[in-house]
């Protein structure tokens, strides 16, 4: 009888895999939305145009606090590790879960699927060194590059 065992870090990460998998799902769907006013109905349409038009506008510029930036460094650092073992077909998925998770930690699923410079942006500034090592060993240009589906 052969016997499979499941080592220690393999736990978090199936874990952290279902996480990311639900938030992407939540990112996906979203909160709902608003049926569109009736074509006859002129006097209901601009507000409902602002409303969307704001609530849009708040997310593209929502930007990354430094807490959140050195998180999202701490975790892509640890992560390098394994993405020089796993190489860089699975570790562009470890990137993508990494990010969604992040994202979904402090709210900014929109503005990372807006605008995904945005985690360039955070970690240029941040940790620039843990970036590079991510970008070559990843094989992409930038990492919004390697962010697929956001």
């Amino acid at each position: 009888m052969i016997r499979r065992t499941v080592s220690r870090s393999a736990v978090p990460t199936r874990v952290g895999l279902a996480l990311a998998a639900t938030a992407l799902c939540v990112a996906a769907c979203g909160t709902g939305g608003s049926e569109p006013a009736p074509a006859d109905s002129t006097t209901t349409v601009p507000s409902s145009t602002t409303s969307t038009t704001s609530t849009t506008a708040a997310s593209a510029t929502a930007t990354v606090t430094s807490d959140q930036a050195e998180t999202l460094c701490r975790d892509l650092e640890a992560q390098l590790s394994d993405w020089r073992t796993q190489g860089p077909t699975l570790g562009r998925g470890g990137l993508n879960i990494l990010v969604q998770t992040w994202a979904a930690q402090y709210g900014l699923n929109a503005a990372v699927v807006q605008n995904r410079a945005i985690v360039d942006d955070a970690t240029e500034e941040t940790c620039g060194d843990v970036r590079s090592q991510a970008i070559d060993l990843l094989e992409i240009p930038d990492l919004a590059t390697g962010l697929v589906g956001l």
